[in-house]
């Protein structure tokens, strides 16, 4: 029997979260409790928010319900693994939907599990490997994190970085916000030692350290985090619009694009139109299209039109070349 009625309380909870109705009997056979105390930890559980709904008869029970409003959850061992496992493995590259609040949701999980479920957190996480990654480069679920912890804790996070030329430096910030842009995450943070707001690509950063020092929030020279990052990678790099249209329905060829290229249209035609704008190099984005396995055709820049043209003769030379190889063609 459990005399402890937070520990009972906490036991009664894990219970109710399996998605089953719960007998009042076997509840209690379960708690080693009487109905009527099963009753009063199930109303204890209400006044806590808890949307736990009774049925009555012979045969009523309990079970919880969506409510209004989550609740604290109550996960054991392995449902906590499976969680943490999951959310680091989608945090670990800027996937379209895991954005920064997964890896808030990550940083708390981790913060509270104990220490021999974060080892099998990483053991099971090196053991493994996803057949298909994200467009932007790998970060360690750690360093996302570290920064998610200190923009949650208004707290400065000292680290290394290294700039797009390959030179190191120690920065000392003061972090506002993570941000996704669907390939990369990006750090919005006041930079101390030079005075002033900066972006930080996250794949850059190196050895995030979280001070302890708490600081008052500042105000953002742009109203959020985005339109400031937005602004900021127009600055410093060159960018281009562009024109494709594709011979399939705007619906199919959004689920095979990322979101950031644009939205397409259906033109009346059966086809679709993806106009948009992006300063990835013009190669990167011919072999992105072609990625969609969709027919398409390139109205503009003329620059793209000769990268997809390149990258056409190249892909059938490579086709063309039998066994002794094709004239012109690489053979390995």
């Amino acid at each position: 029997m459990t005399t402890d009625t937070p520990a009972r309380l906490l036991q009664l909870l894990s219970l109710l979260q399996t998605p089953r109705e719960w007998p009042g009997g076997e509840l209690a056979d379960r708690l080693g409790v009487s109905r009527r105390t099963v009753r009063r930890d199930v109303d204890r559980l209400r006044e806590l928010g808890y949307p736990v709904q009774a049925t009555r008869g012979a045969d009523g029970g309990y079970r919880l319900v969506a409510g209004k409003a989550m609740p604290p959850l109550v996960l054991d061992d392995e449902e906590a693994v499976a969680i943490a496992v999951g959310l680091r493995a989608g945090a670990g590259h800027a996937i379209e939907g895991v954005d920064e609040a997964a890896v808030r949701a990550l940083a708390k999980l981790e913060q509270v599990l104990p220490s021999r479920l974060r080892h099998r957190v990483s053991t099971l996480q090196a053991a493994t490997t996803p057949l298909t990654l994200g467009d932007g480069p790998g970060i360690a679920p750690e360093t996302l994190t570290v920064m998610a912890s200190t923009v949650a804790g208004h707290e400065r996070l000292r680290f290394a970085y290294r700039d797009k030329d390959g030179s190191a430096s120690r920065r000392l910030t003061e972090p506002h916000r993570l941000v996704s842009t669907g390939r990369r995450w990006y750090l919005v943070a006041y930079d101390v030692d030079r005075a002033d707001w900066r972006t930080f690509r996250v794949d850059r950063v190196s050895e995030p350290f979280a001070t302890g020092v708490r600081f008052a929030p500042r105000e953002l020279p742009t109203g959020s985090a985005a339109e400031y990052l937005r602004q900021s990678i127009h600055r410093r790099q060159e960018t281009y619009a562009f024109e494709v249209r594709f011979a399939a329905p705007a619906d199919q060829v959004a689920a095979r694009v990322p979101a950031w290229l644009g939205v397409p249209e259906d033109d009346g035609t059966g086809g679709c139109v993806l106009r948009g704008t992006t300063g990835d190099p013009l190669e990167w984005l011919a072999v992105r299209l072609a990625m969609t396995d969709v027919e398409f055709a390139v109205r503009g820049p003329g620059g793209l039109v000769e990268c997809v043209r390149r990258l056409g003769d190249r892909l059938t030379r490579a086709a063309n070349a039998g066994p002794e190889g094709a004239e012109g063609a690489y053979v390995p």
